[in-house]
């Protein structure tokens, strides 16, 4: 049986929606019938609002005619409808979702008298528009002003709505008893609409408040402060507080910002980058922001005690982008506003931070964590911060003074300077057509990046002045000194690709270009062009095993001191909720600062995890698990040393002669992690109360390394990675790739006659002939399930499983001819090599040398001297004599023992 109160709820919805569609037709309607188009911008922007709330008073029209269609549906068919149909109760979260749009809507217009401006162009209509809106309204007299008649008009139906709304469902929930299903939905609906009219008198309170202040400030004040979505939280003028040190006349606290008035002056300060601080006495407390402390004092201990709830409260507000409901400090979300941020911020104050503009992370007042920092004249700085100063990793871009061209750092950082080892990567200087000097156009610079005399000779005169290595894309090589931008300058040296130095003194003038005076040395023999072209730089200059300390260093230091819960926080360079966030998302960056206790807690589960797979098979899954999660210390550590990579060897970084740097790195990133995991175990066992594990022996801990570390993090650095064995190998794989054209021309039969396979070893019998074809055509068919199988080898980063493909091809090789023979045969080295070249030639693998060197460089050194060893040394033979003119030329006959 239905209540009276449904019945209720039905006249009132049909008294609401049809009380909306005349407020749409009497008032919004024709405040928006203005032509033409207004030329004033601030009446263009009341217009926009009123629009706004017009689309909010529809979204409410719809809604109400919804909830009215399933309350008729209910009354009419109750024994069938049960009373959780409802849409007041079964989606009252989104009925009252289109309530608070609506009114935040029309607070707005409140809050810039958008109704008035609206109106004023067609004051007479709306005077003989009185005695229509006065039919709407109660207690407001037919004279009244047109202004105050439609603020009220597009108000009042709305409070004895949601007032009515909640009377009646609070009378519904006292006849609906405990066990009825739907009496839980009716408490939630009375309660929500209870709330709701808590939010619509603060939102009209605050509304009225803003529009007095905009009335009492200067025009030019309001010019600047006025927003549509601003609202007045507190004025100092009713509650008073004095602020330090800027002594300001007037404070004024907004639901977005924190403005003072001194003077003429405005000084504001966004909610999103305030921090309080609260006072140790009482009597004051601090605000922190990018560029200033302010101090809050009054002579009232509890008007101080309510400026800084209600600024604690915005900025909670702020920072979650909508208001708090049902009133401000009230809600689900925590009261205190997180420690660390992520937001966008022009510095304004002198010093080297001047109209730099940072966008990150922060903590404090301070950029801290991540974050990128622009400056107007083009400088530029991605990486890590730490209170307001670069410290971590970072890549710095530095404009040239006369050209649209960029200098690159990437180095680590101590406290706002460089610090340790890094990479240089200055632009490339365009040179005129007679300065140009052999193709100069690249340059790398590997070297300390400290604060030496160099180093303050860059910065300090503007100018790079010392020693250091240019090498061309030409490989011309030039060792001596040289400017910021390029010119060669003192005394040094030039060796050319074909072998001819030139030794002296360089220099350049206005209107000169370069010259030298020195001696030009053409007697020296033709350098073997293979080696000029794979010059690697830095490798002894540099050892891998003092590179990066700057990541490894800190990881270190944290296992070193037993992995503290306080310290977690900063070495991650992030920061987490709680478990439950945690499994959200592996990514989580959000701002909220935890509690040590919480990051210990979540530290010993990561121990925990470590002691419960130590097995090998666990081992391998435990180890992929952690390094595959940026949320795990190892994870984190690796997706650091990946970033590091990137930056060092992508993009301008990809040079052919750094390959051999880029692949010690890779080998030594495994070393450091496998270390790190087992740093991590040591703690395990210490906090457990068990003996820490013996040292291992360096054969013990490479078969670690190479066989279970070095494939699972492969994986983020192959790309880069690969690309350089790509740039280093360009010139034999365009020969091979040649070598591998020309033989594809060849039918299968021809192709093992010209490779001088003994003709009973060819397996015919694959070869199935259609009508009309004739053997000696057929193409790709003998030897198929090897040269299939070899394919594979580029399906993988894993240097081993790539070398368990090529012991499988030569099975298939092997199992093919057995077939053919009718017997298990084992293929000797002048039998097998043909077989190989032929494979290889149809499986038509792109930049094959490229992958060799790299299997050859990453492969476990167990393998050295085995099985695996003879097979790449096969494939290598194969490689290279592809290559050959020989090939090129087709000859008749070759001895497959002049491969070794």
């Amino acid at each position: 049986m239905c209540s009276r109160e449904e019945e209720a709820l039905r006249r009132l919805e049909e008294v609401f929606s049809a009380t909306l569609a005349r407020i749409n037709s009497l008032v919004l309607q024709p405040l928006l019938e203005t032509t033409p188009e207004p030329s004033d911008p601030q009446v263009r922007e009341c217009l926009r609002l009123v629009q706004q709330l017009h689309q909010s008073s529809q979204r409410l029209w719809e809604v109400t005619e919804e909830s009215l269609h399933s309350l008729r549906e209910r009354l009419g068919h109750h024994d069938a409808v049960g009373l959780e149909s409802l849409l007041l109760l079964r989606d009252a979260d989104r009925v009252l979702q289109v309530h608070v749009e609506y009114i935040e809507s029309y607070a707005s217009c409140v809050a810039v008298q958008a109704f008035q401006k609206a109106a004023k162009k067609r004051r007479e209509f709306w005077r003989g528009q009185r005695k229509a809106l006065g039919q709407l309204l109660s207690g407001v007299s037919s004279e009244a002003k047109v202004g105050t008649a439609l603020t009220q008009a597009l108000r009042q139906p709305l409070a004895h709505h949601v007032q009515q709304y909640v009377l009646l469902l609070l009378s519904l929930g006292d006849s609906v008893t405990e066990p009825h299903p739907a009496r839980e939905l009716v408490v939630h609906a009375a309660t929500l609409f209870g709330n709701l009219q808590s939010f619509m008198r603060q939102a009209l309170d605050q509304a009225l408040a803003t529009q007095a202040l905009w009335h009492s400030l200067s025009s030019r004040l309001r010019d600047v402060l006025c927003t549509p979505a601003r609202r007045l939280l507190q004025d100092s003028q009713d509650v008073a507080v004095t602020v330090t040190p800027l002594r300001a006349e007037r404070v004024l606290l907004f639901n977005d910002a924190l403005v003072l008035l001194q003077g003429h002056s405005v000084h504001t300060f966004d909610l999103k980058l305030v921090w309080v601080d609260p006072g140790q006495d009482g009597c004051t407390f601090q605000l922190l922001t990018p560029e200033d402390k302010l101090s809050f004092c009054s002579k009232n201990a509890q008007d101080l005690m309510v400026w800084q709830w209600k600024v604690t409260q915005a900025v909670c507000q702020a920072l979650r982008g909508k208001k708090d409901f049902p009133v401000l400090g009230t809600g689900l979300e925590p009261s205190e506003p997180p420690a660390c941020r992520c937001v966008a911020y022009t510095f304004r104050a002198e010093g080297r931070l001047c109209q730099a503009t940072y966008e990150g992370e922060w903590c404090r007042g301070r950029p801290h964590g991540r974050g990128t920092l622009r400056w107007p004249d083009g400088r530029n700085h991605v990486g890590s911060f730490c209170q307001g100063l670069e410290h971590g990793f970072g890549i710095r871009l530095v404009p040239q003074a006369s050209e649209d061209k960029f200098d690159c750092y990437k180095c680590h950082w101590r406290e706002g300077s460089m610090c340790g080892y890094g990479i240089c990567e200055p632009a490339a200087r365009i040179w005129g057509p007679r300065e140009r000097p052999a193709s100069l156009t690249a340059l790398q610079v590997h070297g300390p990046l400290g604060e030496g005399p160099a180093e303050r000779v860059w910065h300090r005169r503007g100018q790079r002045q010392g020693p250091g290595i240019l090498l061309s894309e030409d490989d011309s090589l030039y060792e001596g000194t040289f400017t910021r931008d390029l010119t060669l300058v003192g005394k040094g040296k030039v060796t050319f690709p074909n072998g001819f130095t030139l030794e002296g003194s360089f220099g350049s003038g206005a209107g000169k270009g370069l010259h030298t005076q020195g001696v030009l040395d053409t007697a020296a023999f033709p350098p073997d062009p293979s080696s000029t072209r794979k010059r690697q730089l830095g490798v002894g200059a540099f050892p891998v095993e003092s590179r990066w300390q700057g990541v490894y260093g800190p990881f270190r230091d944290f296992i070193s001191a037993g992995c503290p819960g306080d310290e977690q926080e900063a070495l991650l360079g992030f920061h987490v909720q709680n478990s439950r966030e945690l499994r959200k998302s592996q990514e989580y960056l959000c701002c909220e600062r935890t509690q040590p206790e919480a990051c210990a807690g979540r530290m010993e589960d990561v121990l925990d995890e470590l002691l419960l797979h130590r097995e090998p098979r666990a081992l391998r899954e435990c180890l992929g698990k952690a390094l595959s999660s940026s949320l795990h210390p190892l994870g984190k550590l690796l997706r650091t040393l990946m970033l590091t990579f990137q930056a060092t060897y992508a993009g301008i970084g990809a040079n052919k002669h750094l390959q051999t740097l880029a692949q010690e790195e890779v080998k030594q990133h495994a070393r450091e992690l496998w270390a790190a995991y087992r740093g991590l175990l040591q703690v395990a066992l210490r906090r457990k109360g068990q003996a820490p594990e013996e040292d291992e022996d360096p054969e013990a801990r490479d078969l670690q390394v190479h066989g279970l570390v070095l494939p699972l993090m492969l994986p983020s650095f192959y790309s880069e990675l690969f690309t350089l064995y790509l740039l280093l190998h360009e010139s034999e794989d365009s020969l091979y790739s040649q070598g591998i054209a020309n033989l594809s021309l060849f039918p299968d039969t021809k192709l093992l006659e010209f490779l001088d396979v003994q003709k009973h070893l060819w397996p015919l019998k694959d070869l199935t002939l259609t009508t009309n074809q004739r053997l000696s055509l057929v193409r790709d068919k003998c030897f198929l399930s090897a040269t299939e199988c070899l394919q594979k080898i580029i399906t993988t980063v894993d240097p081993r499983e790539k070398l368990e493909v090529l012991e499988k091809t030569y099975g298939e090789i092997e199992a093919t001819v057995s077939r053919v023979l009718g017997q298990e045969h084992k293929l000797p080295m002048d039998d097998l090599l043909p077989l190989l070249i032929y494979v290889v030639s149809r499986a038509r693998i792109q930049h094959l040398g490229a992958e060799i060197h790299l299997i050859r460089d990453m492969m476990d050194p167990i393998h050295t001297g085995g099985l695996y060893d003879f097979l790449l040394t096969a494939l290598e033979s194969c490689y290279e004599h592809i290559q050959k003119e020989d090939m090129h030329r087709f000859p008749g006959r070759w001895d497959s023992k002049d491969l070794w």
